[in-house]
């Protein structure tokens, strides 16, 4: 196979990278791996039924001109500043030209320890290895910037959690892992230099075009705030909770990642708390919009040494009417609506305060919303509704609304099923895979990956991936610890 590593990140700031050997296991074996991720990296089918292609997936042999490191960073956690960061589990192998000739990093979570694993086994175990896996890859195909995975590698090895688990690696896959911890650590540590090698490298090698700019660095932080901006407006319409908002965990491209006690809504609650050790609510769902602008300030704080304060404050200023912008966009999509009207952010506000009072299902109340008639009561929506009164009260007013549009009732259909997903991740459904694979059984996991690449089309004979989850399945909190 043809894949060749470049070290580019770690020859560019090889101050702010250990060099690690992986940490293999005595048995790997691949559980499972993305095809269209592989084709990406010009990876073949065929390499995948080689018998040492675990071997390679968990860094037991290295890909040609793999060099693996461990990045160094900080962060802010649950808003305390903690310096004492990096990669503590996870080494990034190098980065490849992909098909499309962009630049890949390949990174290895769970390959033992590192200079800043601190007080950590620096592996991970087989349930977030799934998690991370599943998750990568469903966020890539409801169309919101994630990182990928490339491949889930099993093991016999024991790890030592809440109980004993089995250990897992997956390889990630993303353009960049720098996050704004980086940049808080050469900040925090008085290193001017440093992190103004740090922002040259990023320009060069993510926002070339900010380069040309009056100022660049300046030019590059309204490119990071505008991306975090529309990504969060991403996850607050399809009602992705991630759970862990830490600046460590923020990437500078605004993609989604670092993903572990996340979830998708299944009844509305907008202030849901996923994560079950976020005691105070910090990174609770209706949190995300006000944490991603703290991070990006703390971010923006970070690069003070380089950006006049008022560059910095006008950079942040675009962050609220940018998320609005497009908040409201996607929003105005999932009910169908092709045109934007003063009284949209209040139609908006009041389904979702519906959706709430009656406790629905938040992604299949839009779907069945899809069904809705413009002349008659009857839809798979109203059936649903505990109190009909009041959901005849708000279609009245939607019904009104789409008087104004030019689309039939089959066009708005059509685009409402194209941007509200029928299947989703719902978390009782990770765990199904997970405690099947736990028990040797991989299928769950297969059936499951295969539905979540398409989200937005019905499958036949897969109706129970669509279905609201069981009692026990509702609301699932998650824990940190991988």
């Amino acid at each position: 196979m043809s894949l060749l590593f470049n070290s580019t990140y770690a020859s560019a700031l090889p101050d702010l990278v250990s060099a690690v050997a992986v940490t293999p296991f005595a048995e790997p074996k691949l559980l499972a791996y993305s095809a269209d991720t592989a084709a990406l990296l010009k990876i073949p089918a065929e390499f995948f039924q080689q018998p040492d292609a675990a071997y390679y997936l968990s860094g037991k042999k290295l890909f040609e001109g793999s060099k693996p490191i461990a990045q160094k960073y900080a962060g802010h956690q649950f808003g305390q500043y903690n310096p004492e960061l990096g990669d503590g589990r996870g080494l990034l192998l190098g980065d490849v030209q992909g098909a499309d000739g962009k630049s890949y990093d390949l990174h290895l979570k769970g390959a033992g320890r590192t200079p800043y694993s601190r007080f950590g086994d620096g592996r991970a175990v087989l349930r977030s290895s799934i998690r991370e896996f599943l998750a990568s890859e469903a966020m890539f195909h409801l169309g919101i910037p994630s990182s990928r995975a490339l491949s889930l590698v099993g093991s016999n090895e024991p790890v030592q959690r809440e109980t004993i688990e089995q250990g897992a690696m997956i390889i990630r896959v993303c353009p960049s892992h720098i996050r704004f911890g980086h940049f808080e650590h050469c900040f925090y540590t008085g290193d001017k230099t440093q992190l103004k090698r740090l922002v040259d490298f990023t320009l060069q090698q993510h926002f070339p075009e900010c380069l040309n700019a009056a100022h660049p660095a300046l030019a590059m932080l309204q490119q990071v705030v505008i991306r975090t901006a529309e990504l969060i407006s991403h996850w607050q319409a399809v009602g992705f909770n991630h759970g862990v908002m830490n600046t460590d965990n923020m990437s500078i491209l605004g993609i989604s990642f670092d993903y572990g006690p996340y979830a998708f809504l299944d009844d509305y609650q907008p202030g849901y708390i996923c994560n079950h050790s976020d005691h105070s609510g910090r990174y609770a769902f209706d949190e995300q919009p006000g944490i991603g602008l703290w991070n990006l300030n703390a971010l923006a704080h970070a690069l003070s040494p380089l950006i006049e304060v008022e560059d910095l404050r006008a950079a942040l200023g675009l962050y609220e009417p940018t998320l609005v912008r497009h908040y409201m966009a996607l929003m105005g999509k999932k009910l169908g609506l092709t045109t934007q009207q003063p009284t949209d952010r209040a139609l908006i506000g009041q389904w979702l305060a519906l959706l709430q009072q009656q406790q629905q299902d938040y992604t299949l109340s839009f779907r069945r919303l899809a069904d809705f008639s413009d002349d008659a009561l009857g839809s798979s929506v109203r059936d649903h509704m505990l109190d009909v009164a009041a959901f005849d009260q708000w279609a009245s007013l939607y019904r009104a609304r789409l008087t104004k549009e030019n689309s039939s009732a089959a066009e708005r259909k059509s685009l409402m099923n194209s941007i509200n997903p029928l299947y989703i991740l719902r978390n009782y459904l990770a765990q199904q895979a997970i405690t099947a694979a736990e028990q040797g059984d991989t299928t769950p996991l297969h059936d499951l990956m295969q539905v979540l690449q398409h989200p937005y089309h019905e499958k036949p004979g897969k109706d129970a991936f669509a279905a609201p989850p069981p009692a026990w399945g509702k609301a699932m909190t998650i824990s940190c610890s991988s």
